[in-house]
């Protein structure tokens, strides 16, 4: 099989509070939809258009829930990373349905708060997050490749 890739990188809003949910083994997962949008001017009629799209987003993993527990609400802008998951499910009349979503999990997904409030900051599922999010300095980092 050839190689693939799996990733999704969204930049947009929060269209409302996210709801923080708690498995039966005390796991807590985040969930919140996320707005993108796009502008454009009609060609033949000169008038400015607008469209916006939906996505659903899941966050599994614990430090990046923190995180969104305690920075993040309705209109907050994020930039994310993660990958996209079709799950199947039964609805109140028994008919199955599917469902799109962008999940952040593991190592490969990030969450950048990106509000004008000077509180950005970029968490990978990894970190384990204090009560506020860190800044990241990459001024000393080293430009070259140490292999």
């Amino acid at each position: 099989m050839a190689a693939s890739l799996n990733k999704v990188t969204l930049i947009g809003n929060l269209g409302r509070d996210p709801e923080i949910r708690t498995t039966g083994d005390g796991k807590e997962i985040a969930n919140f939809s996320i707005a993108t949008g796009e502008s454009w001017k009609d060609k033949a009629t000169g008038e400015r258009k607008e469209r916006t799209e939906w996505h659903r987003v899941v966050i599994f993993s614990e430090g990046l829930v923190r995180v969104v527990k305690n920075y993040v609400k309705k209109g907050t802008k994020l930039y994310i990373e993660g990958q996209l998951q079709t799950r199947k499910w039964v609805d109140n009349e028994n008919q199955e349905r599917y469902t799109t979503e962008v999940v952040l999990q593991n190592f490969n997904s990030s969450l950048i708060l990106l509000d004008s409030r000077g509180e950005n900051s970029l968490q990978n599922s990894n970190n384990d997050t204090k009560s506020t999010p860190p800044a990241f300095d990459n001024s000393e980092l080293d430009d070259e490749i140490p292999f």
